[in-house]
């Protein structure tokens, strides 16, 4: 029963990585693979609008109308674009009957010249993303130079993986911190609880050695006393080595033999009927079903397993009178355990979260008796555990389910 992360959880840290690597990286390379068709069509865009112009101006025919040149081509482009002429350079005559540019915003308040200067250096800086595309007069002089940059879409495009990444990886790394502060918390549950755990479970022998111990003294001049005595000591000394045994086996691989579930249990059962009279309480605790089915069990740590059903039952048992009780029974491959009580219950909601370490009803509860139990059960017993029904103030049935031997 391993307490801390190992090759597993290493494993599953760095299948997460990678993959979120290949999902950054693929979406990177297939949102820039969308930008660079999107650019080829950009670029087919302008030469069209310059084969256009070039058309025109060497046609020998004046009447020619460009008007649907400029009607379904000029107008739909939605990205920058400037007419210069063959030095690269624009010049502005008239602010008021600028058509040589499209979709750039300026300030219609500078001068000329500052305009001038403002449109150059967007030239400047389109010709630096994007090569100029020529308007030539019969093939040999240059008439004008089309200049263009990158419309919204394609600039959104561009960034947008990276706005992806960067939000990815904020919340993997607030994903990160949360489950490592979880982690934390659980494993903090664990210790806190197992240390609990440990002195609950030493105290009740413990105790009783002590009052073993004054009745010796009182009565050490009485034979008869004295050996009584000594066989409940003997008894408590057992029962501190089998808790000792119980611990040892967390962390390690418990050796299973075949055993009769019934005797098992009723091992278990024997024990708490001695000790119920002292608890006050008039609680009737049976066992029934079937005596004589087996099943390969780790003696001591199922045991525990019943200890933890039987005291989470008398627990949950509020009123001075209660039942409760544990039959076994063969269902074709498996042994079916029920462990029922007539207690106050557990809310729907809260059946998952029995389980989880930490988790506790009880005011001064550990929190860990339930979570062992079904990590017993589960990993080293490959059985199941698990809460047949339940409602509140009518009672619970724990079922337990192990392979036949």
């Amino acid at each position: 029963m391993k307490m801390s992360g190992g090759p597993a959880s290493i494993n599953l840290k760095v299948t997460l990585l990678v993959t979120a690597i290949i999902i950054a990286v693929g979406t990177l390379i297939y949102t820039q693979k969308l930008v660079h068709r999107l650019q080829i069509t950009e670029r087919q865009i302008v030469q069209l609008y310059a084969n256009g112009i070039e058309y025109v101006a060497n046609t020998s025919r004046p009447e020619v109308d460009i008007t649907f040149l400029f009607e379904n081509i000029l107008k739909p482009i939605d990205f920058p674009l400037i007419n210069s002429g063959p030095d690269n350079k624009i010049t502005i005559g008239n602010k008021t009957d600028i058509k040589d540019i499209r979709n750039i915003s300026y300030d219609t308040s500078l001068s000329n010249n500052k305009l001038e200067e403002f449109f150059n250096q967007k030239i400047k800086e389109m010709d630096a993303v994007h090569k100029p595309i020529e308007v030539t007069y019969k093939d040999t002089v240059i008439l004008q130079r089309i200049h263009y940059g990158d419309s919204d879409l394609v600039v959104q495009l561009k960034y947008y993986p990276y706005l992806q990444i960067l939000i990815a990886a904020l919340f993997i790394i607030l994903g990160y911190i949360g489950f490592s502060n979880i982690k934390r918390s659980e494993q903090s549950n664990i210790w806190v609880g197992m240390a609990k755990e440990t002195a609950h479970q030493f105290g009740t022998p413990i105790s009783s050695l002590m009052g073993w111990l004054e009745m010796l003294r009182i009565s050490y001049k009485d034979p008869d006393k004295v050996i009584d005595i000594a066989e409940e000591i003997n008894n408590d000394v057992d029962r501190l080595s089998k808790i000792t045994y119980r611990f040892s086996k967390i962390g390690a691989i418990p050796e299973r033999k075949e055993k009769i579930v019934y005797e098992e249990i009723t091992k278990v059962v024997d024990y708490f009927q001695r000790r119920l009279p002292q608890t006050g309480r008039n609680i009737d605790l049976t066992i029934s079903g079937d005596k004589h089915v087996s099943a390969e069990l780790n003696s001591e740590l199922f045991e525990w397993v019943i200890e933890n059903l039987i005291k989470n039952a008398l627990d949950a048992i509020e009123q001075k009178e209660g039942k409760i009780n544990l039959s076994v029974k063969a269902v074709k491959r498996n042994v079916e355990i029920d462990v029922v009580d007539n207690g106050k219950g557990i809310d729907l909601k809260r059946r998952k979260d029995i389980f989880r370490p930490g988790y506790s009803t009880k005011r001064r509860g550990w929190g860990l008796g339930l979570s062992l139990s079904k990590r017993i059960i589960e990993v080293y017993h490959q059985g199941k555990i698990f809460v047949k029904t339940s409602a509140p103030g009518e009672g619970t049935t724990f079922k337990i389910i192990l392979r036949k031997a």
